[in-house]
């Protein structure tokens, strides 16, 4: 089989943490890059939570340093959903800085995409500074891009404000770069996340995966949802879901655009399904959550068995 090469751009993050892990232990993968970025919480942090990740799963993925603010927009920070660090509930051991590759993270994606025998994927589960960057700076690389997958935006109602999703209302400038990039994307907005729930009885089979199922089942078991909802939604890994399988979900050809300028409405995700001419991404509508469940639940414990 040839593993798709994939850089990720994240934000750990809870759920990002959960994400890289079966990214990392996908036998259909092979991970090339992890560039954290500002986000959920700040780049000190997202850095070295990214870098303590790797020391637990024993994985030598390189890691590039990411942007540390958004391009235009005033940095948020989501640390109530997710702890000060961006971990709260599971404490790593701290890991040195050895996996670190010096430059500057646009620079070092755009020579690996453009030295890569095969097309490379792009996954972004976090505000997409870094890709938008990388578009502007090197905008060549787009010939040996694959496709784009990207957890963010939303359909109806917000997650950050009334009508903004999280990651996009974080760098809703960049967003809009990496929109118009002509680049086959493909979505996982906030409705898919909301829908892929684990109930406590499935959680409780993710605590039993070994030392990873009992790690992320610590983390998971610690996001305080804003809305206070009990059940256990997994954001990030929707989009690890539709790049592997995408036969779970519906997808629907839409244009994007993201809001700019409104005063109550900046970083709004316009989802236009009724522009088919002008369509710019595939947008998950819905999502089987009996596969999405077994299959999150199956790559937690791949995940463990492939630790070493």
């Amino acid at each position: 089989m040839n593993k798709k090469p994939l850089i990720i751009s994240t934000d750990p993050g809870i759920d990002d943490i959960a994400a890289m892990t079966i990214s990392f232990f996908a036998k259909e993968l092979d991970v090339r890059m992890i560039v954290p970025t500002w986000g959920n919480v700040q780049l000190e942090y997202t850095l070295q939570n990214t870098l303590n990740l790797e020391k637990f799963l024993h994985t030598k993925v390189p890691v590039v340093v990411g942007a540390n603010q958004p391009l235009v927009a005033p940095m948020i920070s989501a640390a109530s959903v997710h702890g000060k660090i961006g971990i709260a509930g599971f404490d790593f051991e701290e890991a040195d800085r050895s996996l670190v590759k010096p430059g500057l993270a646009a620079t070092v994606m755009a020579e690996e995409i453009k030295n890569s025998p095969e097309k490379v994927t792009l996954l972004g589960i976090g505000p997409l500074t870094d890709y938008a960057l990388l578009f502007k700076q090197y905008p060549e690389v787009k010939e040996n891009i694959d496709q784009i997958v990207i957890m963010g935006g939303n359909i109806g109602r917000g997650n950050h404000s009334p009508l903004a999703e999280y990651n996009i209302a974080g760098d809703p400038e960049a967003a809009q770069v990496v929109f118009h990039s002509g680049l086959p994307i493909k979505v996982a907005p906030l409705e898919i996340g909301n829908k892929a729930h684990l109930t406590q009885d499935q959680m409780s089979k993710v605590k039993e995966c070994g030392e990873v199922g009992n790690m992320l089942y610590s983390l998971f078991s610690h996001i305080h949802e804003p809305d206070g909802d009990p059940r256990i939604k997994i954001y990030d890994p929707t989009a690890v879901g539709i790049l592997l399988h995408p036969e779970m979900f519906t997808l629907k050809k839409a244009n994007v655009e993201i809001e700019l300028r409104g005063q109550f409405t900046y970083g709004a995700s316009v989802i236009n399904f009724m522009d088919q001419e002008h369509a710019n991404a595939e947008i998950a509508t819905d999502v089987d959550l009996d596969q999405f469940s077994k299959w999150f639940i199956d790559s937690i414990k791949n995940s463990d068995q492939g630790r070493e």
